[in-house]
């Protein structure tokens, strides 16, 4: 068990880079996703947290909102960190709290990117569609979530999401689903280098409430990806690093 509860995986050193996963997934999945951004890339140190009621992070009975994970996201990163500005990941729900974090504590996040983040007020949803592959492959949950369906995403599927969903605390994410909209932060834009990643074909969470995100952040890149889904960090590796790249190099020219 991590700090102040919450189990996280870790790799390099250097400053803190908090990478937050979707919902009923794990860190595994942000982990396999994301590392391969920095490969190669020194002077940083990536925390893979479960997040409270996902992989080995318990929610306990106290915890009954989408606020009381937020409170425990923030002390984590806070502990985790040193005090220290952190860079912040956020994939999907992962993304909904990174966003709330780096509003609730602007100063301390030093760079904010979101991909295919979790929106209030989600419009313009696209049907799902496969792009490449047969629709019949896998299993329902994988045909829902890719849009690619090649041996090798089934292969990442059942590697790195599929096996969570057995560690799921569903009473827990129930009881916080009920109160999920977390309360309106009141400070100032964020201003720090931003990045927002949506896949143009996400049935999940879709692409244009994404692109209204650049009215909330002065120094945001917007990539639209085609041919990419809420997977898009499985179905789109390459570009998902290269726009990682660049906005490291953001941040980097920030300081």
């Amino acid at each position: 068990m991590g700090t102040r509860g919450v189990h996280h995986a870790e790799h390099g050193a250097g400053r803190p880079v908090l990478v937050l996963h979707g919902a009923g997934v794990d860190h595994h999945e942000a982990e396999a996703c994301f590392e391969p951004a920095f490969d190669g890339v020194a002077g940083f140190r990536r925390i893979y947290p479960d997040l409270p009621g996902t992989g080995r992070t318990p929610a306990p009975d106290r915890l009954r909102s989408a606020d009381d994970v937020l409170d425990t996201l923030l002390d984590f990163a806070a502990e985790v960190a040193d005090g220290a500005p952190y860079l912040l990941v956020g994939h999907s729900a992962g993304g909904y709290y990174a966003q709330a974090m780096a509003a609730r504590e602007p100063g301390r996040v030093a760079g904010l990117a979101l991909v295919c983040p979790l929106l209030p007020g989600l419009r313009e949803v696209p049907e799902h569609r496969v792009v490449t592959g047969p629709e019949a492959i896998g299993d329902e949950e994988f045909r829902g979530y890719f849009v690619v369906h090649t041996p090798e995403m089934l292969e990442r599927y059942e590697r790195y999401v599929r096996p969570a969903a057995a560690l799921v605390d569903q009473a827990a994410l129930g009881r916080i689903g009920e109160r999920w909209e977390l309360t309106p932060g009141r400070g100032p834009a964020y201003p720090g280098p931003t990045l927002v990643v949506a896949g143009r074909l996400d049935s999940t969470v879709g692409y244009a409430a994404a692109a209204g995100l650049l009215e909330h952040y002065p120094h945001a890149s917007l990539a639209v990806v085609d041919d990419a889904g809420h997977a898009l960090p499985h179905e789109q590796p390459d570009l998902l690093r290269a726009l990682v790249a660049e906005w490291l190099a953001r941040v980097g020219r920030a300081d």
